[in-house]
Parts: structure tokens; C-alpha cells; sequence
């Protein structure tokens, strides 16, 4: 499990493509310093397992699944990664329950900016709009954020990111067109769950 919140951002440093997989080398000190074989790491939202690491860098396997479902398969030698590893029980939830499970691929519609905040609209797949409301909580990847506005005529979600977020996260580098994984919040899901088998139980 995780919870929104970046501890590193990384640079995607190698890519060897294969046939029905992947592997990346993410170059993050920080990170590196933290791992061992077997870790889960989300990478830009995507929860990998780490096969091997040294003091500078880490590689992941990505199935060919994953690079279809997620923006994984559009990265590119150099491109900033958001990292954060899985969360420990003494650990603080200051983000939102994240499990690492790219629910959709979302795109950067419009990026607005002021002083104090930047705003970017984004178009969710239309089926995942429901599991949304506004003032709730939306990983967009990987990053913890506050829905800010929702648009549903056109399947749109808005979000407003202080300079702080900017400064620790991919999200600044981010051009309208850009893809994006978006997990929406689990518990929604188990909600819908159980109010259909409640109803298959009448």
C-alpha cells in the first residue's frame, strides 16, 4: 500500500523492450539507498517489484499488461519518474489509501497557472467519472490530490497544485496531451460493491 505522497522524483535512465515486457532502470539515489530485492516501489502510481538495485539506481520489470493499462509504456530514457515506496504500519497516512492498481489512463486537457497555484484539467475515462467527487481524494500519477472541480458532460476532473507539490512531483513538467494514470479512491469501489450484492441478496 501507499499514500500519495512522493519521496523522490527519478529518471528513467535505460528501457530494454522485449517482446511481452519491459525492464527499466530508474536512476534515484535516494531511493536506491532505502530498497532491497523484492520491494514494492510505485512508479508514477504503478506498483513494481524491484529485481535489482545498486547505490544510484534500480531496475523493475513491467509485463506487457502493465505498458498497455498505464503511461508506462510512454516513457522515454529521461523521463522524471514520481517514486515512493510502500508504506510501513508506524508510518503516517498523510496522503489517501493508494494501492498501486492503475484503474485508467487520463490525458492533460488544459494547464492554467497563477503566483500561487497551477490548475490542470484532466479527461478521465468515462467509466471511472462516477468514483469521483469533488472535494475527494484522486491519485494522479502516483501523487495524492484533492479533486478540486468536476466537469461530468466532459468526463473532466480539475485539480489545483500548490508549489510545493510542483516542486516534488513530475506534475510540473507535465504538456497538455500528456498521458496520466489515475487510481481513483478504492473505498468508492468497495462501496458500489456492496450496495450491487446487497441488492443480488434481496
Amino acid at each position: 500500500m501507499f499514500t500519495g505522497l512522493i519521496q523522490a522524483v527519478g529518471r528513467v535512465s535505460a528501457i530494454d523492450r522485449q517482446e511481452s515486457s519491459a525492464k527499466l532502470e530508474i536512476t534515484s539515489p535516494e531511493i536506491s539507498s532505502q530498497i532491497s530485492q523484492g520491494d514494492s516501489v510505485s512508479v508514477n502510481g504503478t506498483c513494481l517489484t524491484v529485481v535489482s538495485f545498486t547505490k544510484q539506481s534500480f531496475e523493475v520489470d513491467v509485463m506487457v499488461q502493465t505498458l498497455n493499462l498505464t503511461s508506462t509504456g510512454a516513457l522515454s530514457v529521461g523521463s522524471p519518474v514520481n517514486l515512493e515506496l510502500a508504506t510501513r504500519t508506524q508510518d503516517r497516512l498523510g496522503g489517501h489509501i493508494v494501492q498501486g492498481h492503475v484503474d485508467g489512463v487520463a490525458k492533460v486537457s488544459a494547464i492554467s497557472s497563477d503566483k500561487e497555484w497551477t490548475r490542470i484539467d484532466i479527461s478521465v475515462p468515462a467509466h471511472l467519472m462516477k468514483y469521483v467527487v469533488a472535494q475527494g481524494s484522486i491519485c494522479i500519477e502516483g501523487v495524492s490530490l484533492t479533486v478540486g472541480e468536476l466537469n461530468d458532460s466532459l468526463n473532466q476532473v480539475s485539480v489545483w497544485l500548490i508549489p510545493e507539490t510542483l516542486a516534488k512531483t513530475n506534475l510540473s513538467s507535465k504538456k497538455i496531451t500528456d498521458l496520466l494514470n489515475v487510481e481513483v479512491d478504492v473505498l468508492a469501489k468497495y462501496v458500489e460493491r456492496l450496495i450491487a450484492r446487497g441488492q443480488d441478496d434481496k
